[in-house]
This record gives structure tokens, C-alpha cells and sequence, in this order.
């Protein structure tokens, strides 16, 4: 890393950005045929580069591929470990206006870490670290991906390979550490891990669809710490890994609803990451005040601009939360995002390219006047 600070910055990103219309219909034409994986990387690589470029040019401190690589935020990463594969969804995931695409990933032997694709895909974008900045790689978060594939067990069981969810979920753990060693080895030092098992908890009628009790809701809280933490457990020091806690986010259409109140003192209070991105962009994300459980020096990051929209913030409004945020985290550990990504699959949000970058230049200009940088 060149750069002399990590993430996050004062003016962040969550990491995925709408996908060009070129880069779709390169996709469609290699699951068609049409062309061979050669060729669609080419035009990933060609595309990303000019990414970079654009982020560089809009006064980020990060740089990301864009998650251009990938249709899914999550699903691609599981795929990528030896043991998993891509299968149809039993039952499609149902958002507030839409239903996602029949896919998920399923346990076809054990689990490991080795030789992970997305180790060469940040290697791409490493190369393009400068003095101003970093190369950040996002993946699901431990816990998402063992909610992933331990759901998936009714309809896909794995009892040929692990005896039970522990031995299943010792094995997630040492692939993540190996994916995360050899991302450090090529020079990563900027880690996101993006999960939505926390907000389903905080969400009552998600809870009640899904059958979970009160008390299956506290067991899976900790299973969630226990997962990510052991991920996290003896990292290196100069390693940032952080999380961005997400309510979903398909086609600007959302998940779940609730403020963190019931997963706080866990989720803040003792999760190991260096901070915390956090959806505060409309009235689904409840209050600040669950910010208090924020442990020992870690940093938050307000999403407080929205990335399903088009329509820009007032900016008054943004700093007056943000002064109303600082009741409970202090001003200095306070950061300024977008909720979320703009494209956590490659549909993308209902936004334009140029809307896009209008949003980001919007948490710049907001972040230099609270912060002064």
C-alpha cells in the first residue's frame, strides 16, 4: 500500500458501481457462447481500468473493480471456493418489489480456500494504487456465507461431507483466513466484508417468515460473531477489516426494515473490525442511538446518502444527522458514504452512470466541509 492512510475516509464508497451496458452484454454473450472467457475478460479489464481512472479523478481514496466481475455480490465469491458450486435456488429471494434471480450456492465437498480467482482479480486492481490511494477488496462476510450454505441444507444436504454445522463451519473460517492470506501476500490491505444476516434479525416480519424465535434469534447473533471473529482472529496490524452491514439492495428495491437496536451490543460491542459501514438513509434504518454500543475506538460510517435513488441530499439535512450521529460516536470516528453499493448485482439501481457519480461527489463535498479533508 502507497497510500499513508487506510479505510475508511472521510468520503467513502461501499465499492460497486453500475455496470456499462458493454460489460452486460459481454456477460450475456460469454453465457451464451458467443464469445470465449478470454475475450469477456478483456473487456472486464479494459472497463475496470477506466473505473479506476473515474474513481481516481472524483477524489476517492479507494479504488475497487467495481465488483465488474461479478453478477452478485455474494454468490460469486462462494463460488469461487473449492466445495462450492453454483446451483438454481430452490425459492427465489423475495425483495420488497422484485424477486432476485433463481441463484445461490450449495456445499458440493469440503470446503477450502485455495487458489481463489478473486486473488487475481485484486491484483488487478493493486496495480493501480497510487500515493492517494488504496485498492480495496470486498467479499460476503464469514457469517453471510455460512447462512448461505447451512440454508440451503433442506434442499442440498452435505451430510456426505461434514458430520454437523460445526465441522461446515471450521472449514468456511480456514478457507476465508486462506483467501485473506493470499490477498495480503499479493499486498491487500483493505478488506470489506458486506452482510445482511444482521439486518434480517432486526427485522420482526422477517423473523416471523423465516420461523425464527426470539431465542433462534440470539443463537444466531452469536453464531454470526463467533464466525466473523474467528476470520478476523490474529490478522495483521496494518490489515483494515471492515464491514458493511446492509438492509439489501436489488434493482433499488430493499430486504428488510429495523433499526440495529437488537443486534447492537453484539454487532457493536463486540464484532472484531476496524468499523462499520451503516444504512441510515431513510426511515427503515431507525435511529442513531444504537451507536452506542460502538466498542473501544472503532469508526462508523454514515450512509446516509442513497445509492437506490437519483434525487441528491440536501446537504444541510446530511450534516445535521451527522452532528446528531456524533451524540453517540465521536465526530472524529465518523465517516460519510453512500448506503450502500450502486450495483450489488449487475442489474444495478435505477440510476444513471452520471447520477451515479453526482452522489459521490456529493459525500466529497459533504465530508470536506464537517471534516475540513
Amino acid at each position: 500500500m502507497t497510500y499513508s492512510h487506510n479505510a475508511p475516509f472521510r468520503a467513502d464508497v461501499v465499492g460497486s458501481y453500475l455496470r456499462p451496458a458493454e460489460l452486460k452484454q459481454a456477460r450475456a454473450d460469454f453465457a451464451a457462447g458467443a464469445i470465449d472467457a478470454a475475450a469477456l475478460k478483456a473487456v472486464e479489464d479494459r472497463l475496470i481500468t477506466e473505473l479506476v481512472a473515474k474513481q481516481k479523478a472524483a477524489g476517492l481514496h479507494v479504488i475497487t473493480d467495481g465488483e465488474f466481475r461479478r453478477g452478485w455480490w455474494h454468490f460469486d465469491f462462494m463460488w469461487g471456493f473449492n466445495g462450492v458450486d453454483h446451483t438454481a435456488a430452490a425459492h427465489r429471494v423475495a425483495f420488497h418489489d422484485e424477486v432476485t434471480p433463481a441463484d445461490t450456492a450449495t456445499v458440493t465437498g469440503r470446503i477450502s480456500g485455495e487458489n481463489h480467482p478473486f486473488v487475481e482479480h485484486f491484483k488487478f486492481v493493486k496495480q493501480f494504487e497510487d500515493e492517494d490511494t488504496v485498492a480495496r477488496q470486498t467479499m460476503p462476510s464469514p457469517a453471510q456465507t455460512r447462512f448461505v450454505l447451512t440454508g440451503n441444507a433442506s434442499a442440498y444436504p452435505y451430510d456426505e461431507f461434514y458430520k454437523d454445522d460445526d465441522e461446515l463451519t471450521a472449514d468456511i473460517v480456514a478457507a476465508y483466513r486462506q483467501v485473506i492470506a493470499d490477498l495480503y501476500a499479493a499486498g491487500c490491505r483493505n478488506v470489506q466484508f458486506d452482510d445482511c444476516t444482521w439486518t434480517r434479525l432486526c427485522d420482526k416480519s422477517v423473523r416471523e417468515r423465516l420461523g425464527w424465535s426470539d431465542e433462534d434469534a440470539l443463537r444466531l447473533q452469536q453464531e454470526n460473531l463467533d464466525v466473523i471473529n474467528a476470520v478476523i482472529a490474529d490478522q495483521p496490524a496494518d490489515l483494515a477489516i471492515n464491514t458493511h452491514i446492509c438492509r439489501g439492495n436489488f434493482h433499488s428495491t430493499w430486504l428488510s426494515s429495523g433499526g440495529y437496536a437488537p443486534v447492537a451490543a453484539k454487532l457493536f460491542g463486540e464484532e472484531n473490525v476496524n468499523a462499520y459501514y451503516l444504512e441510515f438513509d431513510d426511515d427503515r434504518s431507525g435511529d442513531f442511538a444504537p451507536l452506542a454500543e460502538v466498542s473501544g475506538d472503532k469508526k462508523v460510517v454514515l450512509g446516509l446518502i442513497t445509492s437506490k435513488k437519483p434525487e441528491l441530499e440536501d446537504p444541510q439535512t446530511i450534516k445535521a444527522r451527522i452532528e446528531e450521529a456524533s451524540k453517540y460516536v465521536p465526530l472524529e470516528r465518523l465517516c460519510l458514504s453512500t448506503q450502500c453499493g450502486f450495483a450489488s448485482t449487475e442489474e444495478g439501481n435505477k440510476l444513471t452512470e452520471e447520477q451515479q457519480w453526482a452522489k459521490i461527489a456529493l459525500v466529497q463535498s459533504i465530508a470536506k466541509d464537517v471534516w475540513g479533508k
